[in-house]
């Protein structure tokens, strides 16, 4: 998806070239992902097809040069990061504040299974009001300790570098909200990533702004947290 207009974020103008971009890539498929189970901070691993999916994904960002590689350190997004890096030759920094939102009591438990047992607090995540899903983070909590990371990073990018973010759907979004300066309400209205897809933000004269969403593959249904 193109951006229709830049929106203010944290960057700072540039007087020439492309600027900085930040490319964030949500980790490949998992068991989890299949059964739409709430994986939140459980450390699951990638399956087979996960697997494929980050290798088929690291051929097509590695042509784009990226100068850098940060991803949360829980294995589905390393793993997925590590198929870039082999690629690439550069070495990953694992970020915690990367990691997807912590759900708390929703951990484990299908999407079903949430509905039946937290049927309130869904619906009213899903309107947009501040909840702390199964007693865990804040969507807002999420994007403080991630989108600083992120800023940290690009900001040692040389002028017209990229970054690449691997991390999950949930903090992809409310960091993309964040730095693009969106109401928290409206985070939803971004949607979320399939599997091994990803969004590109690129430096403004205004700010960040969102050059492409869910790229990747041709579309695919979102299996995950985010959904």
């Amino acid at each position: 998806m193109s951006a229709t207009g830049e929106v203010a974020g944290s960057a700072g103008s540039r007087p020439s070239g492309r600027g900085r971009r930040v490319i964030l890539w949500r980790h490949g498929q998992t068991s989890w992902n299949v059964e739409r189970r709430f994986q939140g901070t459980t450390d699951v691993a990638l399956t087979e097809a996960g697997v494929a999916q980050a290798r088929r994904a690291a051929r097509l960002l590695a042509s784009l040069r990226p100068d850098a590689i940060v991803a949360s350190d829980l294995r589905r997004a390393a793993n997925t990061a590590a198929e870039l890096a082999v690629l690439t030759s550069l070495d990953v920094t694992h970020e915690e504040g990367l990691r997807e939102t912590y759900a708390g009591a929703w951990q484990g438990l299908t999407h079903d299974e949430i509905i039946a047992r937290y049927g309130e607090e869904y619906a009213a995540w899903k309107r947009g009001e501040p909840v702390r899903r199964g007693g865990g983070e804040l969507e807002t909590e999420v994007a403080e300790r991630a989108a600083p990371v992120v800023l940290r990073h690009a900001e040692k990018l040389p002028e017209d570098g990229t970054l690449v973010v691997v991390s999950h759907g949930g903090t992809i979004r409310t960091t993309i909200g964040r730095l693009l300066g969106l109401d928290s309400r409206h985070w939803e209205s971004l949607g979320g990533l399939s599997n091994c897809c990803w969004s590109v933000l690129g430096e403004g004269a205004r700010g960040w702004r969102l050059l492409e969403h869910n790229a990747g593959t041709l579309p695919e249904p979102v299996l995950g947290d985010d959904d």
